[in-house]
């Protein structure tokens, strides 16, 4: 099990997610959907498919439980190849039961963002995720003081408040 979905196990009201990276490494199930994108194809949205059913359970199972999903991307623009192939696959994100929404770096110049990816859950720990230049992951850390999940979910609040919803944001 991820240090995410294992930390989700406990959570109960709420998990936002804040995502900075114009990419990230693909693992071999998100390959072949990147790479028939790339070549015009169509990605796989099938929220009940091989390519999504595990995180599209997760979701639907703490969707049951009440939590609230929320996941942001701050993202440069124009955007990568890979920031348009996400928001192509969005919408099973947001079928499985996420709020999803995007900032463009450039409306950020007045934020103060913690700098690396991480999920807020319950408002009260915190799962920062890490990753080397090239998008792989180089492990997690779950923070539980309340200072560090302050500064987090405050991080999170503000650029939230900014944010485009997926269903109205146009890339410049």
């Amino acid at each position: 099990m991820t240090p995410f979905r294992q930390a989700l196990t406990t959570t109960s009201r709420s998990a936002f997610h804040l995502e900075q990276r114009d990419a990230y490494a693909l693992g071999e199930g998100q390959r072949a959907s990147y790479e028939a994108f790339l070549a015009g194809n169509a990605p796989d949205i099938d929220p009940d498919g091989p390519f999504w059913g595990s995180w599209v359970r997760t979701v639907r199972e703490a969707r049951a439980r009440g939590v609230e999903f929320r996941r942001l991307r701050i993202v440069s623009e124009p955007l990568s190849d890979y920031l348009r192939w996400e928001r192509a696959i969005t919408v099973v994100n947001i079928a499985a039961g996420e709020q999803v929404r995007w900032l463009p770096r450039r409306a950020c110049t007045d934020l103060a963002v913690v700098p690396v990816d991480f999920w807020v859950l319950d408002s009260s720990s915190v799962l920062f995720g890490y990753f080397s230049g090239d998008g792989a992951s180089t492990g997690h850390e779950l923070r539980s003081e309340p200072e560090i999940a302050k500064i987090a979910a405050d991080s999170f609040e503000a650029a939230w408040a900014r944010a485009i919803p997926h269903d109205s944001y146009v890339p410049a």
